[in-house]
């Protein structure tokens, strides 16, 4: 199994405050979309709570402390090894959040899909320092800013070298 992060952060690591996105990109959720349709994803409880709903046409695994917490249409776990222990026959796992999430599972990451916001903004939540010792990129497209969407960003995949 790959074990893959799927992230966007803007140019300072920051990645949501007060539990929300800090930018609205329809290209990024487009790109997530088609980067994860089909797929496991693997998420923290506030991300679940974020989005509201298990996100279609994936398999939805909820990392929570909460031993009593069921969530409809999506598995309950309360540990990432425990998500990781339900998708043994997969290809290929995305975590998609949070940041304690992401934390946890870095070291055992094989590829991250990183989208870079090109701006700077002010959040509560931040994404681990990427080290470029360890992580290459190898493919990254840059975007202008276009009609519906304001910032340029970048869309990148990193390997563990």
């Amino acid at each position: 199994m790959i074990l893959s992060i799927v992230v966007a952060i803007a140019q300072n690591n920051a990645i949501g405050k007060n539990n929300q996105l800090l930018w609205h990109l329809p290209a990024d959720l487009k790109h997530f979309k088609q980067i994860t349709s089909g797929h496991t994803i693997i998420m923290g409880r506030k991300t679940y709570d974020s989005i509201g709903k298990p996100l279609p046409n994936r398999r939805n695994i909820v990392i929570t402390r909460n031993t009593g917490l069921t969530i409809e249409g999506a598995e309950v776990v309360t540990t990432l090894e425990d998500a990781l222990a339900l998708c043994d026959n997969e290809d290929e796992v995305f975590i998609v959040g949070g940041a304690q999430i992401y934390e946890q599972a870095l070291a055992k990451t094989h590829r991250i899909h990183l989208t870079t916001v090109h701006q700077n903004y002010d959040g509560d939540t931040f994404f681990p320092e990427i080290d470029k010792q360890v992580w290459k990129v190898i493919n990254s497209e840059d975007h202008a800013p276009d009609e519906k969407n304001v910032v340029a960003y970048t869309f990148s995949t990193l390997e563990r070298y």
